[in-house]
């Protein structure tokens, strides 16, 4: 039989989500600032963000007689075209839209056959459908393996379409095989569920995966997990979208999972902080923190937004309990919804200093093409660019504002979102939350320590934009 390889494709963004980007060219003449920027910047993206695209782990697990499967991932990785490759997929992610088209372009130019997929994909496919020979839409879990078949027999279509959500309790075992471990923090991915019982209109995660939610087998989780360990006994990242979403199946597994002594972080809502019982099995389970998603302070605008499950009552509470168990709380915030007005920044800020969060994120709202947000911002005339123009929606980290806020000006937005992040990112206080946080002290340190810098290129982007804005409105007067 002859052998068939594939090359499956991760693309970072270049606009600050696999790491900061200054957005302004850097025309600093110090050479130490230069130097000390490009190695934060290049840790940063390494200790942060670097873990393995899971998605194409579990693409890359199917098995097909004949085929061979590699992921190449361009984070650290040259594409490797001295090889003849039978198919190259690329995954398609919305930050990514215009590197992964081009990087089609070329290989299309080459005699590459290019497969693309992923989100952008399953949401625009006829935006896509020039870009690509072949289109795969949905999560392909089960139809990946159809592909790979008809790829073996010479019978590929231009078109596969899952037509359900996918069975997670009938799939295999996630493998590492086609993965440079040593390229990553962790490749220690794993995922329990997918869907989402929540309907925020600033996120994709229903529209991609559903209101239901989904679970893998708790023994096959538990599984991956040991044999995972094998490989890598680093930090395990569990990426569900909300850990602890089906509150019975995450104490069941979790339960389970105490016995091999992980250390785990996770996606939680502060929901958690309610239930005792669940807390204490993460906790005894080897949860050393969790990003919990707060939005606004304000009620009103998280109601804007359809984000009705974490009343701001509850809140302070929540997240004393999660961090009196021991787990670390990284708070993200979302300034400037619909009903925030400038009295929210220093709502945040006291909120901050008084629930001892270990972590904060403070964000600019992203209109995701694609979710309810992004077209209600079009109609009513607030997106800053032609709703049509998806590559102008860069996702960048904080640095960029795309939109016009509803209660505040812009002029006066920008400016209070600078000065917060300037209050609350400073070494001091990244030392002050690393001495208080109940776990993973020198990790607070990084991070903290990180947004520092990370932050300080924000306010450059953001203030340089609004210089520019206010030029292009002063030349149309």
């Amino acid at each position: 039989m002859v052998q068939r390889s594939v090359l499956l494709v991760f693309i970072p963004a270049d606009s600050g989500t696999d790491g900061p980007a200054h957005l302004q060219k850097d025309v600093s003449s110090n050479g130490f600032k230069r130097l000390k920027d490009g190695m934060l910047k290049s840790v940063i993206k390494r200790a942060q963000f670097a873990i393995p695209p899971l998605s194409l782990m579990i693409l890359s697990s199917i098995e097909v007689d004949g085929v061979e499967q590699t992921i190449c991932d361009l984070r650290f990785e040259t594409l490797p075209l001295d090889k003849q490759w039978d198919l190259i997929g690329i995954s398609v992610q919305t930050g990514a839209v215009k590197p992964a088209f081009e990087l089609a372009a070329m290989l299309r130019q080459k005699g590459f056959r290019v497969v693309l997929g992923g989100p952008y994909v399953t949401v625009f496919p006829e935006r896509c459908r020039e870009h690509g020979d072949i289109l795969v839409r949905g999560e392909a879990d089960e139809i990946w393996k159809d592909v790979l078949c008809d790829l073996v027999d010479g019978s590929l279509k231009p078109d596969y379409t899952a037509a359900v959500f996918p069975d997670l309790s009938s799939t295999g075992s996630v493998k590492k095989s086609a993965l440079d471990i040593s390229n990553y923090f962790t490749t220690n991915v794993v995922q329990t569920t997918r869907g989402c019982p929540y309907s925020c209109d600033f996120c994709n995660v229903h529209i991609m995966n559903g209101h239901k939610l989904r679970h893998r087998r708790i023994g096959d989780v538990v599984h991956d997990v040991e044999h995972f360990l094998k490989e890598d006994k680093r930090i395990f990242f569990f990426l569900d979208d909300t850990v602890n979403a089906d509150e019975a199946y995450a104490e069941k597994l979790f339960r389970e999972l105490i016995p091999l002594k992980i250390s785990w972080v996770g996606q939680a809502t502060t929901k958690l902080g309610e239930n005792p019982q669940l807390l204490e099995a993460f906790a005894r389970s080897g949860c050393g923190a969790l990003l919990v998603g707060i939005e606004s302070l304000a009620d009103a605008s998280n109601r804007a937004h359809h984000k009705f499950h974490n009343p701001i009552e509850r809140q302070a509470e929540c997240i004393g309990n999660i961090r009196s168990a021991g787990i670390c709380v990284y708070g993200s915030f979302i300034y400037g919804l619909d009903e925030d007005t400038l009295l929210e920044q220093q709502t945040i800020e006291t909120f901050i200093h008084e629930t001892g969060i270990d972590v904060p994120g403070i964000n600019l709202l992203r209109p995701i093409p694609g979710t309810g947000v992004f077209d209600r911002l079009a109609d009513e005339g607030r997106l800053l660019h032609d709703r049509h123009d998806h590559d102008a929606f860069r996702f960048s980290w904080a640095q960029e504002i795309l939109y016009r806020p509803k209660r505040i000006p812009l002029e006066e937005f920008i400016p209070s979102y600078t000065e917060l992040t300037r209050r609350i990112f400073t070494p001091a206080q990244a030392i002050r939350r690393a001495l208080a946080a109940p776990t993973l002290k020198s990790a607070v340190l990084m991070f903290n320590l990180f947004y520092v810098h990370m932050y300080g290129l924000s306010r450059k982007d953001l203030l340089g934009q609004m210089a520019a804005l206010d030029v292009e409105s002063s030349s149309t007067l």
